[in-house]
């Protein structure tokens, strides 16, 4: 199965049969539906919906079949260009649009692309959103406008320095102290638009730039999600070039991973672990994560005094959590930066700002601020979904082998052990069983993994 129709949207492979992967005519019918949708919510005599996407081969081709097929509603599409994730939600609400389409699969690799969708603040929909958009999709109950009413095309390609200014302007961005830091950092764009957005933004900040894989071509040099496995070159440029440290993004720059000087990993899980313990120190207060994040963000929120809390994984979900808690600072533990005095998005631009504000106060390597968090060790294995295997079965089975532990089933199965967790879960953007685990040694999280690897093996083939 390569269509996926979640909460993050509609994802799939590109070409291939109708239905099965990301055609044209899957493209077409799902924003067709989205744009019916978007006219339900309210009845006006104009739509405006924002729209973007990353450098992937298949990009332009989606946003042209995407952006016409609005016009052909009725809706006037504000055309982003290359774009990144959180730049098209910020453009949202700054052009007083309906909603916004973000054409990209984000970490996948580049036979993938999909449609992410916002509502009028420039967020992701809900489940009951979604499901409303997938009903209207299914039933072809979709009305067209006439030659009279058609939309229109505005292309407008200056949100991506707005974007910049708008972070540079966040209070706890400490513009004068990164720029005496004279900081030198080797960015690696994985050749989308994360190389045009995080350079532009470092350069403004005084930061000396090496470019790696920065040209938005969409030919992805090494598997798009920012893992240590995946960054062998970033390791070497960094202590090449005798940077500071690195940065990588994924395609659509919502997720964001750093190096160490020494060219090591400075933890993905650890991005928002930094950013929150700086917004904790300035602005003392809550924290969410999902359930899949590191422990090291609770503790640093109790350091603080503050209060945490796990969310449901997906990034609708954390956010929703978020403002009901009314926490200052909240995210994913896959280098999701949420920054709710920029907006409710995950943004790695937000995050660099934070990050270099961090260190410039610091004053100290990249290496030794990591020595000064909790250090938790995860493992982030998958196992492949085969036709007839019962997900919803296997989740069972384990939640009642492991009753008399700690658990959780908000979001499939999180076991908590008294060192130690493990979370399983079917993904929303994969045909994967996602089997995560944290534990005090990268040995033992690493076996705990293959043990619950093992054990799931064992159900599905009873």
């Amino acid at each position: 199965m390569t269509l996926i129709k979640s909460i993050s949207g509609i994802r799939g492979t590109i070409g291939g049969n109708v239905g099965d992967n990301l055609t044209p005519i899957d493209a077409v019918k799902f924003a067709a539906a989205y744009g019916v949708w978007l006219k339900q919510q309210r009845e006006k005599d104009t739509y405006k919906v924002v729209v973007g996407r990353d450098a992937r081969i298949s990009g332009a081709m989606i946003q042209n079949l995407v952006m016409n097929t609005l016009v052909g509603l009725g809706i006037n599409v504000v055309d982003l260009g290359l774009s990144t994730t959180p730049t098209v939600e910020m453009a949202v609400p700054m052009e007083h649009a309906d909603g916004g389409i973000i054409l990209t699969a984000s970490h996948n690799p580049k036979q993938w692309n999909a449609l992410k969708l916002l509502n009028a603040k420039g967020e992701f929909l809900d489940d009951m959103q979604g499901a409303k958009i997938l009903e209207i999709a299914e039933s072809d109950n979709l009305s067209f406008a006439d030659v009279d009413s058609l939309g229109q095309i505005t292309k407008n390609k200056a949100y991506i320095d707005l974007h910049i200014i708008e972070v540079l302007d966040l209070s706890l961005v400490t513009v004068p102290a990164i720029e005496e830091a004279r900081f030198k950092v080797v960015v690696d764009g994985v050749n989308s638009t994360g190389g045009i957005a995080i350079p532009l933004l470092l350069e403004r900040l005084g930061v000396d730039v090496v470019k790696l894989y920065c040209e938005p071509n969409g030919h992805f040099p090494h598997n798009p999600e920012p893992l240590k496995e995946h960054l062998g070159d970033l390791s070497e440029a960094v202590k090449k070039h005798n940077a500071d440290f690195g940065i990588v993004v994924d395609p659509d720059v919502d997720r964001l991973a750093f190096m160490d000087e020494n060219g090591e990993m400075f933890g993905e899980e650890y991005t928002l672990v930094a950013c929150a313990d700086y917004v904790l120190s300035k602005t003392p207060g809550n924290t969410v994560s999902n359930m899949s994040s590191t422990r090291a963000l609770r503790d640093v929120t109790e350091k603080h005094g503050g209060k945490y809390e796990a969310s449901a994984v997906g990034e609708v979900n954390v956010v929703k959590l978020m403002k009901k808690n009314k926490v200052v600072i909240g995210g994913e533990g896959n280098g999701g930066i949420i920054y709710p005095e920029s907006h409710y998005g995950r943004d790695a631009l937000v995050g660099v700002a934070l990050f270099l504000s961090l260190l410039a106060e610091k004053n100290m390597k990249v290496s030794e601020l990591r020595k000064t968090y909790p250090n938790y060790f995860m493992s982030k294995k998958k196992i492949e979904l085969t036709e007839g295997l019962d997900v919803d079965g296997i989740l069972k089975a384990m939640e009642h082998r492991y009753q008399n532990e700690q658990l959780t089933t908000i979001d499939g199965v999180k076991i908590d052990f008294s060192e130690s967790w493990v979370h399983l879960r079917k993904s929303n953007t994969e045909p994967i069983i996602r089997i995560y685990t944290e534990a005090k040694s990268q040995q033992e999280a690493d076996a705990l993994a293959d043990k619950f690897i093992e054990e799931i093996s064992a159900i599905a083939k009873t």
